[in-house]
């Protein structure tokens, strides 16, 4: 039962995109030995079973929150993968890309052509180390037949974002070349020929401002801007969607788009105070001026660690108190809720972030109380 569920998830985690977040589902289909039984005795050997592998460090066993009466079943039992080659070893389980990849690598080496034998086999090598699974499904005649057309796309020097190049070669797959720096230059791809889309940046500029402030999640960004307190208003607000605030690519001109949010009154236009505040953003943004950056997300391990990203493009970035102010008292006074009921148990302590007061006041916070607390109840005394 055991290896059978193993391989099954297993299985799913080769076809996933992010096998590192596979779980399986343990219903009737996967685990018919755990659902429809008469005696609760059946249902804790498999229950003991599914712990004992557990124990391995392999798989994670994620159940729904205990509710009263309810049993191991009523809390749907999901295996989430934690160690993909140690699980295989055990269960005996050949990956499916392995078998491919051979097959990919000896077509290669017999049709490949290429004026430079040490490019052809330094191309071999590369795709060894980092196979391209997600062109799994498909026959190895086809994988080498996209390779040769993302080589002549490469050599043609023609320019254009990433993900249109891989669709373009890859039969609509977008996503194939992400983190693919070393095939492209491999096949011949010149800097900066191919490129990430850029950041948007959603900004909201007040008359005045006198520092960047990061928000997080969306529904606190707009409902900040639409109604501005002291604390924040002198704040140019910015939203960029999480950890994409933190990409380099943010300060270059090419590598980011920023959006204005203007409030619709009547004919489509732009105030004077924002069309001047423009101006400074992008001196501050792309040509390096001084303004403070501050960052206000999430009071979890997820939201610090897109802070201490966010450092790494703006070193005096830190987290904004009057934010997070708000959020410790919820924590202080019982609120929030514990990873496990909000999908967030995945979540690592970055241990650090080398902002003080994050590192002193708000990881030690969590540290203590195990719970985490969403943005989105900032300021819900003010409604």
């Amino acid at each position: 039962m055991l290896l059978r569920v193993a391989s099954r998830l297993l299985a799913k985690a080769e076809r996933s995109n992010d096998p590192r977040s596979t779980r399986l589902r343990l219903d009737q289909r996967e685990l018919p030995e755990l659902h429809g039984q008469v005696h609760a005795e059946a249902v804790g050997r498999v229950e003991l079973l599914l712990r004992e592998l557990c124990g391995t460090g392999w798989v994670r066993l994620i159940l729904a929150p205990e509710r009263e009466f309810a049993g191991f079943v009523d809390r749907k039992p999901q295996l989430e993968l934690m160690d993909f080659d140690a699980l295989a070893a055990w269960a005996g389980y050949a990956r499916r890309a392995d078998h491919w990849q051979r097959r990919l690598a000896a077509h290669l080496e017999q049709h490949w052509v290429d004026s430079d034998d040490g490019a052809k086999r330094s191309l071999i090598d590369y795709l060894n180390r980092s196979p391209l699974s997600a062109l799994s499904t498909v026959s190895t005649e086809e994988a080498a037949r996209c390779l040769h057309d993302l080589r002549e796309l490469c050599l043609s020097g023609a320019a254009m974002p990433l993900r249109e190049a891989s669709a373009r070669v890859f039969h609509g797959r977008s996503k194939v070349l992400d983190t693919r720096d070393e095939l492209l230059r491999l096949l011949g791809a010149t800097p900066g020929q191919f490129w990430e889309a850029p950041i948007q940046l959603l900004i909201d500029v007040p008359a005045f401002f006198d520092e960047a402030l990061f928000i997080e999640n969306l529904v606190t960004f707009e409902r900040m801007a639409d109604a501005r307190a002291p604390e924040w208003q002198h704040s140019l607000l910015v939203y960029a969607a999480g950890f994409k605030g933190s990409a380099k690519r943010l300060r270059h001109r090419g590598g980011c788009r920023v959006y204005l949010r203007t409030a619709m009154t009547g004919a489509l236009s732009v105030d004077p105070p924002s069309a001047r505040g423009l101006a400074v953003v992008s001196d501050w943004l792309f040509d390096r001026a001084d303004l403070p950056v501050r960052f206000f997300g999430d009071l979890d391990y997820a939201g610090m660690q897109i802070l201490a990203s966010l450092r790494e493009v703006f070193p005096d970035a830190m987290a904004w108190q009057p934010g997070y102010a708000d959020l410790l008292a919820v924590l202080a006074s019982g609120g929030g809720h514990i990873p496990e009921t909000a999908n967030k148990e995945r979540q690592a302590d970055p241990e650090t972030t080398g902002c003080a007061y994050a590192d002193e006041v708000l990881l030690t916070a969590l540290r203590g109380a195990g719970r985490f607390v969403d943005q989105e109840a900032f300021g819900a005394d003010r409604q």
